[in-house]
């Protein structure tokens, strides 16, 4: 185990594209970190500067407190974990996780007990005389992290390992790998981008976009206090809605105009922001979670001024919750996301996603008041949208 360091990595190709700027991190001792993003953000060639595969342009990579830009990728002390697993499919399930002990000529004896010990924790004793053919996707992808784990590595790195599973099995792995991490305490940067999986297996999650680091922190923190606008919309399932919005004097209050809706603020929004009083009649950004959003059939005691109308488009019920697709009228704000979805089309309307309770009853077609959480709002600047806290 070991602390890793990324002090200002950066890699330009000899054609002039540069994927990485100046990414700067520190993974502490057992730290399980994981780089997410949109495809094409740099984040594998980041891993690949760690791992050795791609020559550092600029800036230090130390692994505890050794400077390794200029040591071969097998000196390095890492293990790398592929997402199509690189396992011998002519060899054993137990020569497979016993080949790195065997490149160090670790003797059979010791090699098969060491192989023993890491098959118990990945419950892959039952498995060791198969071969790779004879798996499941899950099982050979505890294989690739068994040969991983015999090495005893300073570092784990993992590049999106999971996206060649399917969707069930792919939750069970989240939970499988998290678990094993915790167990061995090995130091692990993880590259996916899927947020889900950055979300549930990371104790930080780092965002990038485009090559440049956008915000690190908890995944809680990423979540609650999102540093800008493509932070907000990234992290989260569904994605937050964003409008162009203002803040408005309202009597002895304020409220925020998004397009044709007028929301009242709670005290305590400005209060907690003290500095939204800057942008009173100014162009700024709303962000609204899914999950803040609820039918007002549901719960009938909400302040009417604290409402959408809204004619429900499309309905997801999805058991214990029912996702509700509607249109607004208001304008949406690019987060940068490519992924990100467009608005519905119709004149002047711009989509909006609710994620309702399961008590909800309304129908494709029907016309129904939103009750919105003002107090859990999020707003940025309009123009270099970063968030206003302060």
């Amino acid at each position: 185990m070991a602390e890793v360091r990324l002090d200002g990595l950066t890699k330009v190709y000899p054609n002039g594209f540069q994927a990485v700027t100046e990414l700067s991190l520190e993974l502490t001792d057992g730290e399980f970190l994981v780089l997410v993003g949109p495809s094409g953000c740099g984040k594998s060639t980041a891993l690949r500067m760690i791992a050795g595969l791609e020559e550092i342009t600029e800036g230090d990579l130390y692994v505890g407190d050794r400077r390794v830009n200029d040591v071969a990728p097998k000196d390095r002390d890492i293990a790398m974990v592929f997402q199509n697993y690189a396992l011998y499919p002519q060899m054993t399930v137990e020569e497979n996780i016993g080949f790195p002990l065997r490149l160090r000529k670790i003797k059979k004896a010791e090699r098969k007990q060491v192989v023993a010990a890491a098959a118990e924790v990945l419950e892959l004793t039952e498995q060791l005389d198969k071969k790779p053919a004879n798996l499941s996707g899950g099982q050979r992808q505890r294989v690739a992290m068994g040969r991983a784990i015999v090495r005893e590595p300073a570092l784990f790195l993992m590049d999106e390992p999971l996206s060649n599973l399917d969707a069930k099995l792919r939750v069970q792995m989240r939970a499988d790998i998290a678990g094993i991490q915790r167990n061995l305490g090995v130091t692990t940067f993880y590259v996916t981008h899927d947020q889900v999986e950055a979300m549930t297996m990371g104790d930080r999650v780092a965002v990038i976009k485009d090559g440049v680091l956008q915000q690190v922190a908890a995944p809680e923190d990423l979540y609650d206090t999102p540093d800008n606008v493509f932070v907000a919309a990234f992290i989260g399932s569904p994605s937050m809605n964003l409008y162009e919005a203002e803040i408005v004097a309202r009597g002895s209050g304020f409220a925020v105009e998004m397009g044709a809706n007028t929301l009242a603020l709670d005290d305590s929004v400005i209060a907690d922001r003290p500095g939204l009083r800057d942008y009173v009649d100014t162009a700024l950004v709303v962000g609204i979670r899914p999950e803040d959003l609820e039918d007002g059939a549901v719960s009938r005691d909400h302040p009417a001024d604290r409402q959408l109308d809204a004619t429900i488009d499309i309905r997801e019920a999805l058991g214990a919750e029912t996702l509700m697709h509607f249109a607004l009228e208001a304008t949406m704000v690019d987060s940068g996301d490519p992924d990100a979805l467009d608005e519905l089309g119709e004149e002047g309307a711009s989509r909006c996603t609710g994620r309702f309770s399961a008590a909800t009853r309304a129908r494709p077609g029907d016309r129904i008041k939103v009750n919105v959480a003002t107090e859990n709002l999020h707003f940025f600047d309009r123009s270099t949208h970063l968030a206003v806290r302060t």
